[in-house]
């Protein structure tokens, strides 16, 4: 220990030619000093984490950049592998969205979920399109926090609970570091993505950008992608930090249209479009303030927007009609152009208190948000017999030309009590107070029939429970209320003959549940829940009278559902030793969702559904793997399972001629995923996804983007190549 400190005495002398002489009297032996570091638990986010409590709430955290997972694809089912009942919905392969599930709620772009980047708000217009239209590349994702449902009040009302996209951070020991990953695989997949970052003084800073292309699974089903991203955060003092972000993401993708089952059977990989295309431009600012205003106080403040647009230009049809030349013209017809324009703005003001009652320290969060939005839509437009993506009228005049304003405000408070350190209690409220209005022109509709008002107006309320057993051993349990705003699809009559309900309510209900969560010696991780989510007021169309006898379609409040459930996640690591681990997982689900309520429209008639299974929920889904990691060398074999589901509520059986009704198959995929470091700073992966080509759908959807089957994609081989520096 003595002579510690010669080589920082000498190397300097030698670079720079001069002599040091060291006088031995002089040299003093210092006590040994033990040093003792202990490494965060990245799945553990703690009782109180980020202005969020996170005690007695189901959540995960996945560590993105540790996967073996096919990132540059979004490739829901590895990404979320460990997280049980995510249902992930195929709508394309090329990596363009995110659309995920859980607890038997609508996958459609996460739109259940309150989606967010670093704490931002993502969702396109949470009250007319709550879609995430934004989509950042997965190589910039460090990871994913996702909460369930029970934990809405303090975000938001979503039934799924909110998911967090933890954006890479820069290297704050550099002044400036690099980062590149580019990957290719089958279907002409390119994707690069190059990130700088650094630190200079007080200013930390990190930027992206991101290109990804690919001419898809399908015929005429091509992708091409970008994607930016810029963050600077100033530390004022110790105390005091702003942070500044901008995003965006666009793609255009050529959309190749549904099938019938018959076309799917014969060639899953064929096409019954050529001309349609879909293309979202979002770009996502924020200014955000945090001051530590003492040791138990914090105060974050969150300003956002959410602008841009979602494009498409289409022949909307069933998949049994053909898209051909006229020979009388010989065109093809005109398109259909439909575009939305997301004006989209929040600020979020949340309050952290940390204070003690006798020997406890409890926790109080509460907050403030205010959203004005206002979704400009414009439907219908008459586009050309082009084959290219362009968004040209050849009539100026928009068959729907609507603005969807909301303005809400909303205030929410959660406390942590601890009873006893092991055991503690987090009562919840939150009080929604606004109006959406609904103005504009329908061409099929009289003007006094298009002005549409929703109030937001009610307390939602919720309590949340831990109990410790030991330190590696949770019993947690909660129950929250939660809704979902009437969105815009839902107040449009699609004709003239359709009549919408001018007092719809929002969807409201609850969710419960209780679990368990613990670890054993780092060999042993697992959670289990049993849970309850009842949706009410679910939105449907009925057939009724007129004054002279005629029957109309409404549309209004018709349904509900209860779907209860399990979920089980194990993970074994029966191999660990300094250079080999050896880890087995499972994360498996079962679902009981049902009707109980409602009625829905067939032949004319108003037929009850009470009893029948909620569409698009399989009764299973599973997904388990194994991950050998030796040395640089890491590979993971996994096996994903998704139970057969219906399309309707009525629960058609036998598939439609169209394709649009029937069984969803069951659905069995293998993937294999390897990782081997290279040298410090170099990764190579390869993976082989779906290696059995099993060929399969995840939905039949009743919207975009088409009526039918949709393929998802068969064996496809990705490699990828990383580096920093």
């Amino acid at each position: 220990m003595k002579y510690f400190f010669l080589p920082f005495l000498i190397i300097p002398s030698l670079i720079f030619g001069q002599k040091t002489t060291v006088d031995s009297n002089k040299v003093k032996q210092l006590d040994e000093v033990e040093i003792k570091a202990y490494r965060q638990d990245e799945n553990n986010l703690g009782d109180v984490h980020n202005s969020y409590i996170f005690s007695g709430k189901k959540y995960e955290v996945i560590a993105v950049s540790n996967l073996n997972a096919n990132i540059s694809e979004k490739t829901g089912r590895q990404i979320f592998a460990k997280v049980a009942g995510a249902f992930v919905y195929d709508m394309d392969g090329s990596g363009n969205q995110m659309n995920i599930s859980t607890r038997g709620l609508d996958p459609h772009r996460s739109w259940e979920y309150n989606v967010r980047q670093n704490g931002i708000m993502t969702n396109s217009d949470i009250y007319g399109y709550p879609a995430s239209h934004y989509s950042p590349p997965m190589e910039s994702i460090q990871k994913i926090e996702l909460v369930r449902g029970t934990a809405s009040l303090q975000y938001g009302a979503q039934f799924g609970g909110m998911i967090n996209y933890i954006t890479k951070q820069a290297d704050s020991t550099k002044k400036i570091s690099f980062e590149s990953i580019s990957s290719m695989g089958s279907y002409g997949l390119f994707s690069t993505y190059n990130a700088i970052g650094g630190k200079i003084g007080k200013l930390k800073y990190y930027g992206y950008f991101q290109k990804r292309v690919s001419d898809g699974y399908r015929k005429n089903a091509k992708s091409d992608a970008e994607a930016q991203f810029l963050t600077l955060e100033y530390d004022f003092s110790s105390t005091l930090k702003a942070k500044a972000e901008i995003g965006r993401s666009t793609y255009v993708y050529q959309i190749p249209g549904p099938l019938t089952d018959e076309m799917f059977n014969q060639n899953p990989r064929q096409s019954t479009r050529s001309r349609n295309y879909f293309s979202p431009d979002i770009i996502v600012p924020s200014l955000s303030f945090d001051w530590k205003i003492n040791e138990s106080t914090q105060l974050n403040w969150i300003n956002s927007a959410v602008l841009g647009t979602r494009s498409s230009v289409q022949i909307v049809a069933l998949a049994t009609v053909p898209d051909v030349i006229d020979p009388a013209t010989d065109q093809y017809k005109n398109r259909q152009v439909d575009i939305d324009n997301f004006n989209s703005y929040s600020s979020e003001l949340r309050l952290t208190k940390h204070y003690s009652i006798g020997n406890f320290k409890n926790t109080l969060v509460g907050g403030i948000r205010y959203i004005n939005n206002d979704l400009h839509r414009q439907q219908l437009g008459k586009g050309t017999t082009g084959t290219d993506y362009e968004l040209t009228l050849v009539d100026p005049a928009w068959g729907r030309d609507l603005h969807y304003k909301t303005q809400n405000v909303a205030v929410f408070v959660e406390n942590i009590f601890y009873v006893t350190p092991q055991f503690n209690i987090s009562p919840a409220f939150r009080i929604e107070n606004g109006v959406t209005k609904m103005s504009g022109y329908i061409k099929y509709l009289a003007s006094e029939k298009v002005l549409n008002e929703i109030k937001h107006s009610f307390p939602l309320f919720g309590v949340n429970t831990q109990y410790k057993l030991n330190n590696h051993l949770k019993i947690y349990g909660g129950w929250s209320q939660a809704y979902r705003p009437v969105i815009f699809s839902d107040i449009i009559p699609p004709t003239a003959l359709d009549v919408t309900d001018q007092n719809l309510k929002d969807a409201s209900g609850h969710n419960i549940e209780v679990g368990i969560r613990g670890n054993h010696k780092q060999k042993l991780n697992f959670d289990i829940t049993y849970f309850q989510i009842e949706y009410n007021n679910r939105i449907g169309s009925l057939i009724l009278p007129d004054a002279n006898g005629n029957n109309f379609v409404y549309k209004t409040n018709v349904g509900s559902s209860v779907t209860k459930g399990l979920e089980v996640f194990v993970e074994a690591k029966p191999i660990k030793t300094k250079n080999t681990e050896l880890s087995i997982f499972t994360a498996t689900s079962y679902f009981d969702a049902s009707y109980v309520k409602g009625s829905v429209t067939l032949n004319g008639e108003n037929k009850s559904i009470v009893g029948n299974r909620l569409e698009t929920v399989p009764k299973w889904i599973s997904r388990n793997g194994v991950t050998l990691t030796h040395k640089t060398l890491s590979a993971t074999l996994q096996y994903s399972y998704v139970a057969d589901s219906y399309s309707d509520a009525l629960n058609t059986e036998k598939p439609s001629v169209d394709g649009a009704k029937g069984l969803v198959p069951a659905y069995s995929i293998f993937d294999f995923n390897a990782s081997l470091k290279i040298a410090q700073n170099y990764t190579f992966k390869l993976g082989v996804n779906n290696f059995t080509n099993t060929q399969y759908f995840t939905k039949r959807p009743t919207g975009y983007p088409g009526v039918g089957v949709w393929s998802s994609d068969g064996r496809s081989i990705v490699a990828t190549l990383q580096f920093k520096i």
